[in-house]
């Protein structure tokens, strides 16, 4: 091993420090501002005192932070019709600060500037050997493919994660709203019960409603409340609760009845998933059967057989 090899050895492993290092400040930096977001809501919807979320302070991570913001900011102000969309991901996804798609797009600006740097010096690694060298190439993808897609992935599940648990709580949040609202309360008084009772099993699920609770209380018009409130969780079943909802304000049926139809609705689709998954699970385990246990069975049986014609042939 030349003293050339083990420069560029270290060198690459500062690079992949810093890769590492500012996904992994981006993504606490995010979850800070959405633990203290959630944590506001809390409090305004449920009367919390404390809602102070502390965080690392010192000049590095202030400098760091601030040099991300500026180039996130560089790039929102290149493609401002990204942003929007960025936004409503990030929501999805469980960020709800304002600044979240600045910093977003900064972590992945200062990520693509890393891997930039980390393949410049795999170059002379890759030229000084003969028939290239296939580990400093190897490298250089790694090294590219985790700034292009690594942000983007994190992100995609993350929201996947929710999502998934924003479906196992639908059918439950409506069980508890027709209770709610055939015991005599009116709907926005329903959704604050219900998020009281949802709060230990979907805690994701209840930040959702802690804000639909805020917009109902400031006044904001139901059917718009609700319809954010699908934007925000992104699924379908909350897009066909707020149109429900809307056409039974304007139609004026009985929201008791519409929402125990709904939820029985919700109930049969969460049991036609299960029912799905548990249909899939012969066709998944039909791999691991073919690789696995069938050779292994094979072996077994044929062994002895084999054995007995050594001992013969022998």
């Amino acid at each position: 091993m030349t003293l050339e090899t083990i420069i560029y050895g270290i060198g690459l492993l500062l690079v992949g420090g810093a890769v590492a290092g500012l996904a992994f400040f981006g993504v606490a930096e995010l979850r800070v501002r959405a633990l203290r977001r959630n944590r506001l809501a809390g409090a305004l919807a449920g009367g919390v005192r404390n809602t102070t979320v502390e965080r690392p302070t010192g000049v590095l991570p202030d400098q760091l932070l601030s040099t991300v913001r500026r180039l996130g900011q560089q790039s929102a102000v290149r493609d401002p019709a990204k942003v929007s969309l960025l936004r409503s991901r990030l929501m999805q996804a469980g960020f709800y600060s304002r600044e979240a798609p600045v910093i977003f797009l900064g972590v992945k600006a200062a990520l693509m500037v890393a891997a930039t740097i980390g393949v410049l010096m795999t170059l002379p690694m890759m030229m000084g050997a003969k028939g290239g060298n296939l580990g400093g190439l190897s490298t250089a993808v790694v090294l590219s493919l985790a700034a292009l897609y690594g942000p983007d992935q994190v992100l995609k599940s993350r929201k996947s994660r929710r999502e998934r648990e924003y479906l196992d709580g639908f059918p439950d949040l409506l069980d508890l709203l027709v209770a709610s609202v055939e015991a005599g309360l009116s709907l926005d008084a329903a959704v604050s019960r219900v998020t009281e009772e949802l709060e230990r099993r979907y805690p994701h699920l209840t930040v959702h409603l802690r804000f639909l609770v805020l917009e109902l209380r400031a006044g904001r018009a139901r059917k718009d409340a609700w319809a954010a409130f699908a934007d925000r969780l992104g699924i379908e079943d909350a897009r066909a609760l707020a149109t429900m909802l809307r056409q039974a304000e304007e139609m004026g049926t009985s929201l008791g009845e519409t929402l125990a139809v709904f939820s029985q609705d919700m109930r049969q689709k969460r049991m036609l998933r299960a029912e799905e998954k548990a249909l899939a699970l012969s066709a998944k385990l039909t791999v691991p059967l073919i690789l696995f246990i069938f050779p292994t069975l094979l072996v077994a049986l044929m062994l002895p057989a084999a054995a007995r014609v050594m001992r013969v042939l022998g």
